[in-house]
């Protein structure tokens, strides 16, 4: 086994940052933590630079121009897999808004497809409706939306590899439903939803463990009416996706939910679209015009449609907007999404015995190389960070 000693970096253990350790990685996994590089290692100087865990993003709809729901071939899931690898993302959920069925059907069929071929960093898939509230859309396509029936239970258990993801409205499901799906292995998420503080915690009653998305298109905290904002807060055991992009959320909203839900369990999520590593400022999203004012994305309407944010950007909005440490806003990148996703044992943290996904960041968060399974992307990046 040919070894290789990442050098001369700032690396971020679960203890914290360390400038007196090298990382040894070898057959795709990191093989010691270690004061001096091993004798027959190639050595690797990293100039200094923060070698940190690799991000894992639960929700990516695009990159690169590409956009899943247009196209749910492996093909489209390299692209918007590559795009994002250049901003620090080792591992992600591509994600499929509220569709059809038969698009559900082939977006699972790729991602499982996309998995045995061995494409670096998909970790599953994400099926974010149509099982979601009217009341609570967003951008998401009010005909395409419909309550969870038994007879869809099958599909939504279908894929043969990785992790799936759904995120439904708890009040267009029942808790029976969801339990179905923790049951086989579906990680059920809550979001777009008008719910009531009840049903949102007979949901998790039933096994419903995160909220996407976190404040946006979900029924609100208020005096007497916690809302699902209140349930997600309250809880202990769930997690939450947060867009950290200064545009989602008001800082102080964001700093309320750090208070409330801690490193552990709030995740950082980009809601990409295709615009994240292109220059073409307009898309179409179901029919629909969506045009790029700046870094923010939104239709005719002026609604948010997902966001430029890249997961180095969501680093940085996480320090300088919700005034955390670099090692509490990496967690929140990565071993907190790996716990969320069951992967915790492969993946998320820089350890000895996981798998060697990480990324190389400069002080202005900048990427400068990024590693899955050990393989480097060959080159320095200095795509700049979307904020």
């Amino acid at each position: 086994m040919t070894r290789t000693a990442l050098t001369n970096a700032r690396v971020l253990l679960p203890s914290g940052l360390r400038d007196d350790v090298c990382v040894v990685i070898g057959d795709g996994e990191i093989c010691a933590i270690s004061s001096a590089p091993p004798q027959d290692a190639r050595i690797v100087d990293l100039g200094g630079h923060s070698l940190l865990p690799g991000f894992i993003d639960t929700q990516v709809n695009g990159g690169g121009g590409r956009l899943f729901n247009d196209d749910p071939s492996i093909e489209t899931i390299r692209v918007i897999a590559e795009t994002h690898r250049r901003y620090g993302t080792t591992g992600l959920l591509p994600t499929l808004i509220s569709d059809d069925l038969s698009v559900v059907e082939a977006g699972i069929r790729a991602v499982d497809a996309a998995i045995d071929a061995g494409l670096p960093g998909v970790l599953g898939i994400h099926i974010e409706g149509p099982f979601l509230s009217s009341a609570r859309h967003g951008i998401h396509s009010v005909d395409k939306l419909q309550p969870l029936k038994d007879d869809y239970l099958d599909l939504l258990t279908s894929a043969r590899r990785g992790k799936t993801m759904v995120t439904l409205a708890p009040e267009c499901a029942t808790p029976a439903q969801i339990a179905h799906l923790v049951a086989k292995g579906v990680v059920v998420s809550a979001g777009h939803s008008d719910a009531r503080y009840e049903t949102v915690r007979a949901a998790i009653d039933a096994g419903l463990t995160g909220f996407t998305h976190l404040f946006n298109a979900m029924s609100q905290l208020a005096n007497r009416a916690p809302g699902m904002v209140g349930a997600a807060l309250e809880n202990d055991s769930t997690y939450a996706g947060i867009i950290a992009d200064g545009h989602h959320l008001h800082d102080a909203t964001l700093r309320v939910a750090v208070r409330a839900k801690g490193q552990h369990r709030l995740m950082l999520v980009t809601d990409a679209m295709p615009s994240v590593g292109s220059d073409e400022p307009r898309f179409i999203l179901q029919g629909r015009e969506i045009w790029r004012d700046g870094d923010t994305l939104h239709g005719a309407d002026g609604v948010l449609a997902g966001s430029t944010l890249t997961m180095a950007g969501a680093v940085k909005g996480m320090v300088e907007r919700g005034r955390v440490s670099l090692a509490a806003a990496v967690a929140m990148a990565s071993a907190t999404p790996a716990a969320f996703l069951g992967v915790s044992g492969r993946t998320g943290t820089i350890a000895a015995g996981l798998r060697a996904d990480l990324v190389l960041l400069d002080d202005d968060y900048t990427v400068r190389e990024t590693w899955i399974g050990g393989q480097a992307s060959g080159v320095v990046q200095t795509a700049a960070v979307a904020t």
